[in-house]
């Protein structure tokens, strides 16, 4: 089935960001010769993109598309005509960036959600001491050692792998190989490869925690990005969608992925997934105290937004680093090292924005759920964001 002449259009702009900015395109499966001619052209212009986005947004509403397409496409050549304004060195708001980049409008936080969450932590992790050494100790005895690291990530993934398959089918051949990387600015990371293979990385300069593995896995492999990536492959690809073979940063794409990723271990495994993690842990002669952690996830949940204030407290606000640092330190209780990794990510010309992918991908994807009657609903609407082409307004709609 030929391409419809838009989307090949969209697919060689959005390939064409990739030679500005190496790591643009995270992903990328559909026709290789699409990706030699933009490997092979010269270095494209950043206005120019702005103008062909422009040019792609004014012919989408008579490209004979479905709805579901067009909203998708609409989505995403507003994000990539934003993205190539910034490299052109227009002067955007961040505020505006992120509505751009991902359809969601951001505010600061709430300290008071940040000072009950510090109460509640409290209350799980009682004893001498401040809050903050209180739980730095509890973090410091959380972690894997690293030469149990791999036989750890090896049996969550077969599990959650288990899980997955019986209730989102995948093709036999579906694969994760995982490997230990560093220098990274993230804790892991799904590349996937095409043909229901993915690799993941996980960055070995993060002390990698007992309490947060299981979300690692789930995030990045099942039931998250790789399960997504497979589902849209075999779904939405299989039957012609080929706008669905690209995968671009600071997109609607991005936010939809990561809050269904966050999500993932909750909707896999549910309520009780401290005890379900520690009965594997159990069976690696490893102690691991479920429930404690569990209550602990729940605390630290109402701290997600710290790090978007944070954000715009540097981009927004313009506030030197150092009080960045300090208020991360603060409010998510990390270490000043920690604080600095953070501060990494969120100065990244590449990333800043990102981090409102976790923040409001959460909470869109996350009250809808929770918007779901009975567990079973629960189960068809994360199957949708799994299968469907879905945006931020479409989720918005529902």
């Amino acid at each position: 089935m030929a391409a419809h002449p838009l989307v090949t259009e969209y697919l060689r702009l959005g390939l064409a960001f990739d030679r500005l900015e190496e790591g643009f395109v995270d992903a990328y499966t559909g026709d290789p010769a699409l990706r030699r001619e933009s490997e092979n052209a010269p270095k494209p212009e950043p206005r120019a993109l702005a103008h062909k986005a422009a040019a792609l947004l004014k012919d989408l509403p008579d490209a004979g598309l479905a709805p579901e397409r067009t909203e998708f496409l609409d989505a995403h050549l507003r994000a990539l005509e934003c993205s190539a304004r910034k490299f052109a060195g227009d002067d955007i708001s961040f505020i505006d960036e992120v509505r751009a980049y991902f359809d969601v409008d951001i505010a600061p936080g709430d300290e008071d959600d940040y000072r009950e969450a510090h109460r509640q932590l409290d209350e799980v992790l009682p004893g001498e001491g401040s809050l903050f050494d209180r739980i730095t100790a509890h973090r410091r005895g959380d972690e894997i050692p690293p030469e149990r690291l791999r036989e750890c990530v090896d049996a969550f993934s077969s599990a959650l792998r288990e899980l997955v398959r019986e209730r989102y089918p995948l093709p036999d051949h579906e694969r994760v190989e995982y490997e230990v990387v560093g220098d990274k600015p993230w804790s892991g990371f799904n590349y996937y490869l095409g043909n229901y293979q993915s690799r993941v990385a996980i960055n070995s300069d993060l002390k990698q925690h007992l309490s947060q593995l299981p979300q690692l896995i789930a995030h990045e492999s099942y039931p998250g990005h790789h399960t997504e990536h497979c589902r849209k492959e075999a779904g939405l690809v299989g039957a012609g969608q080929d706008e669905q073979t690209l995968f671009v940063v600071n997109t609607p794409q991005c936010l939809m992925a990561e809050g269904l990723a966050d999500l993932a271990l909750k909707s896999i495994v549910g309520p009780g997934w401290g005890r379900w993690a520690q009965e594997i842990y159990a069976d690696l002669g490893l102690r691991f105290d479920g429930e404690r952690a569990e209550r602990i996830s729940t605390a630290s949940a109402k701290l997600l937004g710290v790090r978007q204030d944070a954000a715009l407290l540097l981009h927004d606000r313009h506030r030197g680093e150092g009080e960045v640092a300090e208020f991360l330190q603060r409010w998510s209780l990390v270490t000043p090292e920690r604080a600095r990794q953070s501060l990494r990510f969120l100065s990244s010309p590449l990333w800043r924005a990102y981090i409102s992918t976790y923040v409001e991908g959460y909470r869109l994807l996350g009250g809808w759920l929770d918007q779901a009657p009975d567990s079973a609903d629960r189960s068809d609407r994360f199957r949708r964001l799994l299968d469907e082409p879905l945006t931020p307004g479409a989720i918005r709609r529902m």
